[in-house]
Formats: structure tokens, sequence, C-alpha cells
């Protein structure tokens, strides 16, 4: 009994360690290569029965500033300070959830969003953000905070099959993402929280209340050199 247990753990301890090579490979892979498949771009193909998903690469130089300082004023506004974990974020959170008395707020920073987004689901448990912590932790010490900033820009969901931000440029703007203005951009951001739902329901309090917030601390977001 004793010998299969400890088989048993040595199993998992290797299956556990060679997900965190295959990780390692990837984001090795991808500091240097375009991203176009991410967990939840497959999540989304397994599901949409065939219908199309768009998205297209386009590098950190032909990303407008305007779109940079709106995704950090949205999600994550200490991104160039912190190495992937804003503490301050993570305890408001949990006091928030604490009052509500259930999960209204997850304190996520843009690289802890991105490691989810490539790797892993939007399940809740304590082993999907146990993984998401330890893929964050390479990510931050493998890509430079402007790698980062590119991928996530390129990857996150701006609507039903609308993945990175060229597609979503195109789709709501007819314009490239190098072309976008300081409202569009901050439109664009408030979608990133609930996509799907925004896309369909671009007039909803929260959304526009969102968009005003976004839009009026923009110039102060500090963007990756």
């Amino acid at each position: 009994m004793k010998a299969l247990l400890i088989r048993s753990l040595l199993v998992l301890v290797s299956l556990f360690l060679a997900v965190q090579l295959w990780v390692f490979a990837c984001l090795l892979w991808w500091q240097h290569f375009p991203v176009h498949h991410s967990m939840f771009m497959r999540a989304y193909s397994w599901s949409s029965e065939g219908k199309p998903l768009d998205q297209q690469w386009v590098d950190d130089a032909n990303i407008s500033i305007n779109v940079k300082r709106a995704l950090i004023a949205g999600e994550d506004a200490k991104f160039i300070y912190h190495h992937g974990f804003d503490w301050d974020g993570i305890r408001a959170a949990l006091q928030k959830n604490d009052k509500k008395g259930h999960v209204v707020a997850g304190g996520s920073t843009i690289s802890q969003q991105l490691a989810k987004n490539l790797f892993l689901t939007n399940q809740r448990s304590y082993i999907r953000k146990g993984e998401e912590a330890i893929i964050t932790w390479m990510m931050e010490r493998i890509w430079s905070k402007q790698r980062i900033l590119e991928v996530y820009l390129n990857v996150i969901e701006f609507g039903r099959g609308i993945y990175g931000i060229e597609a979503a440029a195109q789709y709501y703007y007819g314009k490239s993402a190098s072309q976008i203005n300081a409202t569009e951009a901050a439109k664009l951001a408030g979608l990133v929280p609930n996509p799907v739902y925004y896309q369909v329901n671009p007039k909803d309090r929260k959304m526009l209340r969102r968009v005003g917030l976004i839009r009026r601390y923009m110039e102060y977001s500090r963007t990756p050199e």
C-alpha cells in the first residue's frame, strides 16, 4: 500500500513537472514568435460549432499608444511597477469579496490574465489559481513588460470570436490598431471584463461608467519603454 502511494505520488510529481516544462518551452518560443493560439481561443473553437475566429497578430510598434494606455488604465494601473502580482489589489479584492459574501473582484494583473488566457480556463479553483501564479512568475522572468503587454493585446477577447486588438479595431471601427484614438481605445478597453455581453450591450450603464473612468485616467498610465 505504501509503495503504491509512493508510486502514485511520483507519477503526479512527474506530470506536474512535465506541464511546467511545457509551459516554460512555450514561453521561450513565444518570446520571439507571434502567438496565434491560446487556451481561450481553442475553447471558443471547440464550442463555436464552426463559427470563425478572428485574430490577426500585430507587432507592438503598430499598436496605438492610446490602446496601451487604455488597457493599463482599465486592467492594471501598476503594470510596469510590479513583478506579476499587485498585492494591494489582491487584498482589496479579497476585502470586497468578503464584504459581498461571494466573488465579485479578482485583483488579477495583466500578467495573471495573460497566463490564464494562454494556458488555462475560466474555471475557478485553488489549483487553477496556483498554476496561474506559477506561469505568471515564469512569464515575468522570461519576458519583458513590453512583450507581456504586446502578447496580451494580441490574444484577449473583445467580443464573440474577436481576439486581439487588430481584429477588434477592424471589427468596431474599420481601421487598424495603429489608428485607434483615445476615445475608441477607452471603449475597447471597456469591453474586456465581459466582452461578449458588452459587444451586444454597448450602452450598459456599468460599461459606460467604466469607459468614462478609463478615458479620464489614461493620461496617467505608464507604458513599458
